[in-house]
């Protein structure tokens, strides 16, 4: 049997491992009495972690939240996993994080074990971060968002859509969704009685919350595939461009929600994609790397023809050199 502080330990990794916890379960993993654990839980309590129980049959217990942040156990993997997303938080693209991020960096690699921090370093060499989204949001009205979605309360704020105009909107919050470019609230909007998508960019930061709700079945089982279909089909210039090349080979050269494909077979599949000019367009199929068929997109295949012809035109200008020979 464990030591009663190495027993407090593993309990409490247990209590922050799954949200709840039958008395047996937690007494069978520890290998001790339920008397013996109620003692310990008084322990956890008294050390300011937030212990709720319920008693009866099915009866458990649940680490809740206190007044106070404790202190969080985390295995070798969970602590590479935080220390490098504060480290790309700490120059990322949420207002107001990167100050916190930093401080909360410093304390963690202060305790973290050698083995650990060469694992981090040499993670952190290898990693190449992208540079910041193209808008950025509040980390504030991110958490009041998540947490509206996690508690299932009603929220109530203001929304400036695309031409700048303001609507105040009554939404049941679902999920937030991020395509790698920007950050989207999934929620039921009740005055639309509709599902709605809306850019987190463009609500305002003044956000109420209200009475609490009974979830929905969501739009869709994939919400990055819902978002990324709202957000392509904002875009002037669209088109379906059929790849020569699977799905799946395809699928690591896309930028998240850059379009959406379709697979065809095992050597083909379509993309649709979108762009603010026919240019971007074409620069974006170009850039992939891969044979394409196009088909009733005539000023995407202008524009393809006028990019080879400028490619063209600056090679003739630059006749080739002899290539060096060691």
């Amino acid at each position: 049997m464990l030591g009663t502080s190495a027993r407090l330990l593993r309990l409490l990794s247990l209590f922050q491992g799954r949200r709840y916890w039958t008395g047996q379960d937690l007494a069978a993993r520890l290998e001790i009495t339920p008397r013996t654990l109620r003692r310990d839980v008084d322990k956890l309590r008294s050390l300011g972690y937030p212990v709720h129980s319920a008693a009866g049959a099915e009866g458990g217990y649940q680490l809740g939240a206190g007044s106070t942040m404790p202190p969080l156990l985390l295995n070798d993997d969970e602590a590479i996993a935080v220390a490098l997303g504060l480290r790309s938080n700490a120059t990322g693209n949420i207002e107001g994080v990167e100050e916190a991020s930093v401080s909360a960096l410093a304390k963690i690699e202060q305790i973290m074990p050698p083995r650990l921090g060469r694992r981090v370093a040499a993670l952190q060499s290898a990693i190449v971060m992208p540079a910041r989204t193209e808008s950025s949001v509040a980390a504030s009205l991110l958490t009041t968002l998540a947490g509206s979605c996690r508690d299932l309360q009603t929220l109530r704020f203001r929304y400036n859509d695309r031409t700048g105009t303001a609507t105040v909107r009554s939404v049941e919050p679902h999920r937030l969704v991020n395509t790698g470019r920007r950050w989207y609230l999934v929620a039921w909007d009740t005055t639309r009685e509709a599902w709605r998508t809306f850019r987190v960019d463009r609500i305002q930061p003044k956000v109420t919350a209200g009475a609490r709700f009974l979830p929905r079945e969501p739009p869709a089982a994939d919400l990055a595939v819902y978002v990324a279909k709202g957000a392509w089909a904002s875009p002037i210039c669209r088109a379906k461009v059929k790849l020569l090349v699977s799905a799946e080979a395809i699928a690591p050269r896309l930028y998240p929600g850059i379009g959406l494909v379709e697979p065809v077979d095992k050597q083909t599949c379509y993309l649709e994609i979108g762009a603010a000019t026919w240019e971007n367009l074409a620069m974006q199929i170009l850039f992939l790397g891969v044979d394409f068929e196009l088909k009733d997109a005539p000023e995407l295949a202008t524009q393809i023809k006028r990019l080879t012809n400028r490619c063209q035109q600056s090679i003739s200008r630059h006749p080739e050199r002899p290539s060096c020979r060691t």
